[in-house]
């Protein structure tokens, strides 16, 4: 009866043991790094894209400066925006006044299956920022042929370090920039990039707009669970 109860007891142990170890497999870590800009390397994983590509005349530049000091580096998205189109050309755009900065597409996908937020660190200039997710669903945008595009508004305050969380339900589906009238639900578990943009109109109510130089640095970029 005694050797019974043993193999019992070491059958349950065993049991609580997988348990365990399946709920902690099941619950992501609070947080999930995805980008830092603490180095050119880090920096080789984005791209620049702005009006200019089209006709327009804005520009923008991704950078980290050295500092010499010791101190942290950190990542520069900086411009110019403007909303004139240059002479002569072949585009016919209706609006000018955009840059961006995208991720290369990762190997793959990143699963974000189980966070509620993205999280950016940073020090702006007072203007709104766009910060974009891309997704693989299962049902494509009108009018796109692969990649879903979710969009939120990003206020950086001026000259102070903020941390910016926006929950993944605040995105919203959109196609070339305009927010679509689709239900559609996004697919965290399949992101395959990301992209940080500014316009010269619009954004949030009492926030810096209109052409002219922008600013933003960037420390990372986080995947987080909300208490």
């Amino acid at each position: 009866m005694s050797r019974f109860r043993s193999l019992l007891q070491a059958s349950v142990n065993a049991t609580k043991k997988a348990l365990t170890w399946n709920v902690e497999e099941w619950v992501p870590p609070a947080e999930k790094h995805i980008f830092k800009f603490h180095s050119k390397e880090d920096l080789k994983k984005w791209h620049l894209y702005s009006d200019s590509e089209y006709g327009g005349l804005s520009s923008a530049s991704l950078e980290i400066p050295d500092k010499g000091d010791g101190s942290d580096c950190t990542g520069i998205f900086s411009g110019n925006l403007s909303v004139d189109l240059s002479e002569g050309s072949k585009w016919n755009i209706s609006r000018s006044g955009f840059c961006g900065m995208r991720s290369k597409k990762f190997d793959g996908f990143i699963d974000l299956d189980g966070y509620d937020a993205i999280a950016l660190r940073l020090r702006g200039d007072g203007r709104c920022y766009i910060s974009t997710i891309y997704t693989e669903n299962w049902v494509n945008s009108p009018g796109q042929a692969e990649d879903n595009s979710w969009q939120a508004f990003v206020f950086a305050p001026k000259d102070n370090w903020y941390i910016a969380k926006i929950p993944l339900s605040r995105y919203l589906p959109t196609w070339r920039g305009n927010v679509i009238d689709v239900e559609m639900e996004m697919n965290p578990g399949r992101v395959l990039g990301m992209s940080l943009s500014v316009n010269a109109e619009g954004g949030a109510v009492g926030a810096k707009s209109g052409a002219g130089d922008f600013r933003i640095e960037i420390d990372w970029i986080k995947a987080l669970r909300l208490p």
